[in-house]
């Protein structure tokens, strides 16, 4: 029997004190063409045994990312994780914890998320970082917020290198704050004139370095023309590995550094959950979104960690909020951190260099191959080849022969008239027998 603890009659007392007639009222903010016009075409009932059964087989569809040559990247890497992280974070005290209210009882956790905000502020060379937001993307959209409160003003200008996910969940919460973005062309090769798209009615510039197609870029120029003008840079990655080993943003001049974490500590478990990384200068600290944990000392003088500065809408001063962000991703900052404790300072830049010769290895592999040609002049770990077909009938080729080759452009930016471009990333996972198999897989299929 359906659970339906709410009477006809009760739906209408409740309606009546909200002030409304119908429950779609409650929707008005949803736009037209986003609603569903009819009930999704799924079954209305199964058994719990019928329900397992077909799941079963839906998961079975699924290419386990470890059991064939991966190069699949575009925001989401595959990274080795050492067993230890899965072990740690799997302790009862810290699965089953929450948001650390009480100080006197959480020191564990608040002190991991220290040493966390500690980790991502060596990592993007900035001042402060956050006790995290929940991926890349969304933080890249509190980025903007950020830096509309910080400069009063509500423009802000997209790079053509940022990943379209980011860039889209940019849009969507200017739509609804009514707020200008100014989205540049799809850039390839990092040629953009971002420059004079800067002007003093910008609030902030936002740029992504590696970008969504893999060309590291200079954001010093940026930075200038921004300050100049009275904006913000927002400097953006997706590959979080990549900073041990490239200039961080925080040497480039970059006002807020925000991405995605999920490379350090965190497998690509279906997409999600992530853990983004937000970190920005002093001069800001008090308009950075999420919380902050701080380290003090107690009342007899004894080292300890308490939440500062979270002046979010659970907490006291509500109406001052930042942001709209309930919880964190405290067990993949965890996990980040773990990982990040286990390989050090030496250990993160080793990875990094394996990874970045890896790429270059299978860059030279497949720029070999006829018909297909690498665009980027200097990359990480990911980067972008021209195929002589469609990319996305080469991948679906691809896959049928064992080989995960990669993400289509098309599938990211589809009707832009990019088909013909695939983005590939090569981690410290790939073998030589990984990269032989996508090279001889690929001149089978072209």
């Amino acid at each position: 029997m359906r659970y339906l603890p709410l009477s006809e009659a009760d739906r209408g007392e409740m309606l009546a004190r909200i002030g409304v007639d119908h429950v779609d009222a409650l929707f008005a903010d949803v736009p037209k063409d986003k609603l569903l016009t009819q009930p999704l075409d799924l079954p209305r009932h199964k058994s719990e045994l019928e329900v397992e059964r077909h799941l079963g087989r839906l998961a079975a569809m699924n290419v386990p990312a470890s059991s064939v040559p991966f190069f699949v990247g575009a925001g989401a890497y595959k990274h080795h994780v050492p067993a230890t992280v899965d072990h740690l974070i799997q302790r009862s005290e810290f699965l089953t914890s929450y948001t650390p209210y009480q100080p006197e009882i959480a020191q564990g956790t608040l002190q991991y998320l220290f040493e966390f905000q500690t980790q991502v502020a060596r990592l993007t060379g900035m001042d402060v970082a956050n006790a995290s937001m929940y991926d890349g993307s969304t933080g890249t959209g509190e980025a903007v917020l950020m830096a509309h409160r910080v400069t009063k003003r509500r423009k802000a200008v997209l790079s053509g290198g940022l990943h379209p996910h980011y860039a889209e969940v940019v849009r969507t919460l200017s739509t609804m704050s009514g707020d200008a973005v100014v989205t540049m062309a799809p850039d390839t090769d990092a040629s953009e004139d971002i420059l004079a798209r800067i002007d003093d009615t910008t609030s902030c510039v936002v740029v992504q370095s590696p970008d969504v197609f893999g060309n590291l870029r200079d954001l010093k120029p940026i930075a200038e023309k921004a300050h100049a003008h009275g904006a913000l840079l927002i400097a953006v990655f997706t590959e979080v590995m990549s900073l041990s080993l490239v200039t961080p943003p925080g040497e480039m001049g970059a006002d807020i550094v925000v991405g995605e974490g999920q490379s350090i500590g965190n497998g690509l478990n279906f997409g999600g959950p992530y853990v983004g990384l937000f970190a920005t200068r002093q001069p800001y600290v008090r308009q950075m979104p999420g919380r902050l944990c701080g380290e003090t000392v107690d009342a007899e003088g004894r080292r300890g960690f308490v939440l500062t500065l979270s002046t979010r809408e659970q907490h006291i001063r509500r109406d001052k909020a930042t942001s709209n962000i309930c919880t964190n991703s405290g067990l993949c900052c965890l996990a980040f951190t773990i990982h990040m404790t286990l390989l050090g300072e030496a250990g993160l830049t080793r990875l990094a260099r394996v990874n970045h010769a890896n790429a270059v290895k299978l860059a030279d592999a497949l720029a070999a191959v006829a018909g297909v040609s690498v665009l980027n002049r200097g990359f990480f770990n990911e980067f972008t080849v021209r195929l002589p077909k469609p990319a996305a009938a080469v991948v679906e080729a691809l896959a049928a022969r064992g080989v995960l080759a990669g993400v289509p452009v098309s599938r990211l930016l589809p009707g832009a008239g990019l088909d013909d471009l695939l983005l590939v990333a090569s981690t410290e996972v790939n073998t030589d027998e990984d990269r032989a198999a996508l090279v001889d897989g690929l001149r089978a299929v072209l």
